[in-house]
Order: C-alpha cells, then sequence, then structure tokens
C-alpha cells in the first residue's frame, strides 16, 4: 500500500467518525478548544494571526478568529488561488461583510474589500486545519497540499525565526501511525477539547 493510499484510508475514516459528532457536541468541544489556544502564550503575544474558516464538521474557528478581532490582533486568511493552485493571504476585519463561499464553499476573504498581505514575515502565529493529528505534530490534511507549500514558501523567507503553528482538533483526530512525506511539516502544538500536547518542532 502507496503512503497516499494509506493517507486517504485515515482521511476517509477520521471524516466519517469526525461527521458523527453531533452539532451541539462540535459546538461544546469547539468553544473548549479556543478557550485553550487563546490562552497559549504564542497566541497571546501574536500580533499578525493566520487562521482559517472551518466548514463542515470541523473544529469550528469563528470563535477564536472572532477573539482576534476583537483583540485588535492583524489577522489574515486564506484564499485558494486556483491559477497557482496555492493560498493567498488576505487582511480581513469583518467577518461578515469581509467573506463569501469560495472554493468547496469555505468561507473565504473577498478580494475586492480585503488587502492582500504578501509580507510572510510578519506572521507570528498560524493556526492549521487538518484531518488527524499524531502527538509527535504530524498533521495529516485533506490532500491538496496548500498548507505544506505555503509553510515552504515562509521557511524561505524566514532564516532565524518561524511563526507557531498550532492546530485545534477533537481529541478523536489524534491517531497513531499517520505516513509521513518529506514535504509535510508537523505542527508544535495540538490543542484538543481535553489537552493542549507539545509536539516537536517542525
Amino acid at each position: 500500500m502507496t503512503t497516499q493510499v494509506r493517507k486517504q484510508a485515515i482521511r476517509q475514516r477520521i471524516i466519517i467518525d469526525r461527521e458523527r459528532l453531533g452539532a451541539d457536541e462540535r459546538a461544546i468541544k469547539s468553544h473548549q478548544i479556543s478557550k485553550r489556544i487563546a490562552s497559549l502564550e504564542a497566541y497571546r503575544k501574536a500580533g499578525t494571526v493566520l487562521a482559517y474558516m472551518s466548514f463542515g464538521a470541523e473544529y469550528s474557528t469563528r470563535e477564536l478568529v472572532r477573539q482576534a478581532l476583537r483583540e485588535d490582533k492583524r489577522v489574515l486568511l486564506p484564499r485558494v488561488n486556483v491559477a497557482t493552485k496555492e493560498l493567498d493571504l488576505y487582511q480581513v476585519s469583518n467577518l461578515q461583510h469581509d467573506l463569501a463561499p469560495g472554493q468547496w464553499n469555505i468561507p473565504e476573504p473577498l478580494v475586492e474589500r480585503c488587502p492582500r498581505i504578501d509580507l510572510l514575515r510578519d506572521l507570528d502565529f498560524i493556526l492549521l486545519p487538518g484531518v488527524a493529528f499524531g502527538r509527535d505534530g504530524v498533521r495529516l490534511g485533506y490532500g491538496g497540499g496548500f498548507y505544506d507549500k505555503l509553510l515552504a514558501r515562509i521557511a524561505v523567507t524566514w532564516q532565524d525565526h518561524f511563526p507557531a503553528l498550532v492546530a485545534g482538533a477533537f481529541s478523536m483526530q489524534l491517531i497513531e501511525g499517520i505516513p509521513q512525506e518529506q514535504t509535510d511539516y508537523k505542527v508544535e502544538w495540538i490543542v484538543t477539547e481535553n489537552e493542549v500536547i507539545p509536539c516537536a518542532a517542525h
């Protein structure tokens, strides 16, 4: 079985299991995760935060993004660039007016309302999505490679320092034996409804 086949099998299993969580349970767990993330020193000290807007049965990031805006942090959200197959980053200030459904119906910044940000050196904190995670920081995404490519771009820009890499996930998304490839980036912190897990560096 190839690495890609193994990854896809894990994705399908975890996504199905995640869908089985009831909406109320997901909301409660998401609130607990957001509170834990907001208590991280890396988040509290961050001036610029790159987050993402969750969709479907994912951990809901909306509460955390709203908090970051209330705290006057500079909040960036990604938008899929169909031409380059990479993520472009935009600064948002109002979730109600600055977003619209984009690729795969995920809320994305409106280019006519939000300034595009190219200065990746300004990033202090990155909240990463994922399907499954290992306690050692291994992250399994959705298969598009968007975030690994973004992190590779940031790594070229940052020679002496790197933004904090954090993932919020339900505890049922923690598994062992996730295959990893050379282009995969690890997260430094995994935050679930039950715990904050310090992981190996990327």
